[in-house]
This record gives structure tokens, sequence and C-alpha cells, in this order.
């Protein structure tokens, strides 16, 4: 399901996109630092601000990511919030990861990382053209 191409997107330069919405179904959109594959199934996310967020995955678990490659081609995953990991190895591999990108950007003290977020991965797709919409690939 995840292919080299979105896993090469998740080692990418551009922000991925999270939108989730509360249980009343009012949307929210942000962006996300780190996108971490765990394995075939499941990915991990940076939880650093994602106040609003986490608030909308208690109500409803499910979720959607867009990812950019470094061409720009963008990659759609339906997901489904499972956990949140303070400790072990995928947590531990993030936080350097944020490390890097805060020290890149000068901001050491801005961005710290409260918690790897697990999620499933429901569907995953490349879309050709930024503008196409799912009935048309």
């Amino acid at each position: 399901m995840l292919t080299a191409a979105i896993r090469a997107a998740m080692e990418g330069i551009f922000p991925a996109n999270i939108v989730t919405s509360s249980s009343e179904g009012v949307p929210n959109i942000t962006l996300l630092s780190q996108v971490w594959y765990v394995d075939e199934e499941h990915i991990a996310l940076s939880n650093q601000f994602l106040n609003k967020t986490r608030a909308n995955l208690m109500g409803n678990p499910n979720a959607f990511l867009r990812m950019y490659s470094e061409d720009l081609r963008p990659f759609d995953l339906r997901i489904e919030y499972l956990r949140t990991e303070t400790s072990g190895e995928v947590f531990k591999q993030m936080a350097l990861r944020l490390e890097a990108i805060a020290s890149y950007m000068g901001m050491q003290d801005v961005f710290a990382l409260r918690g790897a977020d697990i999620y499933k991965v429901l569907e995953a797709r490349e879309r050709t053209h930024y503008w196409q919409r799912p009935e048309e690939k």
C-alpha cells in the first residue's frame, strides 16, 4: 500500500497537511513537520502543536493526509488514529529528526515532540494532478 514513491514523499522537504473533523463535523487542517514510515500499514505523525487536531481525533479517529514529493506530486492517505507513543524507537527517531529540522530552522526552543501519533493507513493513492478528483483516476 505504501509504495516507494509514497515513502519518498514522507522524506520530502514539503510539510504534509492533515485534515480532521470534530464529532460534529467541523473540519480542521494543519501542517505537519514529519510523516514517519512505521511499517507497510502504519505511519507516525509528529505531535507538536496539534491541540485542535488531538481534540478532533478523540471524537473521530479518521483523518486525511496529503503529502507532496519533491516534484510536487500529491499523495493522499486516508488514515485512522490508533495511539500516541511517548517513548520507544519510533518516538526516539522522530525526536532526533525533529531536532535536526528545528536546528536547521533556528527554532530549537520552539520545536518539541510531544508524541508520535500512530495511524493505520486505510487507503493510499498518488494523484496525477493536484486538481484530480478521486473519480477521475
